[in-house]
């Protein structure tokens, strides 16, 4: 057994660890929420940006979301299915994962948020046309966790719902077509059933979660858990599309994590 794979193991099984990572991201994500702030990189969706550039934005994250839980359901890619995945950009493959063993509850929400995720992708590739990019290369175990236990699928699955639902509230604001909008609220609604769902069997299962930035409120059973990922105020986390992409790329600024090569599009950079 790799060191890095203890380590993982060690990080799953052991509160103590889990803490201690906790600390060292919120460290971590301090350290560069300053230098995103200095850059002004943290400012990118307030630059002039077009509908189809923050649609293929999202379009990235789905195809993340939509692989990550067809291969833990089915033991599947989205393109043996059928689901489109050119376009634009570099195409990638899709590496790591393997189907899950879950238990009966947990195994019907996961099949339909299958479906539903698969649906953004094709939702989000008809309104783009010709004009949407194409998947690129994902890694699904860059953490090296997510399929090997129900517990690491559960951990996996509520941070890509909630990292996606402060994805669409941040990019709101910007859409200019009001139908536009509407669709795309419509998903980020979508994905906030998911994430309470997930949350609540999260908390249900009393295992505590490292947080994956400064901005994220871990679920009941960590320390300062929250059942719904929402602030004083009853108001859900935003994200910029830096802040996104932090997390997405592990903490790289053009590439790394699920996307070791980058994310296509003209949004691609933390």
């Amino acid at each position: 057994m790799s060191m890095k794979t203890e380590a993982l193991e060690e990080l799953v099984g052991s509160a103590v660890s889990r803490r201690a990572f906790a600390k060292r991201t919120i460290a971590g994500a301090a350290m560069a929420a300053g230098a995103i702030a200095t850059t002004g990189a943290g400012n990118l969706f307030a630059q002039s940006l077009t509908d189809e550039s923050i649609l293929n934005f999202a379009l990235n994250l789905e195809y993340l979301e939509a692989e990550f839980y067809t291969v833990a359901t089915t033991g599947q890619r989205i393109a043996d299915l059928g689901i489109g995945i050119t376009g634009r950009g570099t195409a990638g493959a899709t590496t790591g994962g393997a189907r899950v063993a879950l238990d009966a509850n947990t195994q019907t929400v996961a099949n339909h948020v299958t479906l539903d995720e698969q649906q953004h992708v094709r939702l989000l590739r008809g309104a783009l046309g010709s004009s949407a990019v194409a998947k690129p290369a994902i890694n699904l175990e860059a953490l090296g966790l997510g399929f090997r236990t129900q517990a690491e699928f559960l951990a996996l699955a509520r941070a890509f719902e909630d990292l996606g639902v402060s994805a669409y509230a941040g990019a709101a604001k910007l859409i200019k077509n009001p139908n536009t909008l509407e669709v795309a609220a419509r998903i980020a609604l979508t994905e906030g059933q998911h994430a309470g769902v997930l949350r609540y069997l999260v908390a249900i299962a009393n295992a505590a979660q490292p947080q994956v930035d400064n901005l994220d409120v871990p679920p009941l059973g960590s320390p300062n858990g929250r059942l719904f990922q929402v602030d004083g105020n009853g108001l859900s986390t935003v994200r910029s599309a830096a802040q996104v992409l932090t997390v997405a790329y592990g903490g790289g600024k053009s590439s790394g994590g699920f996307f070791p090569a980058g994310v296509n599009g003209d949004i691609r950079s933390a």
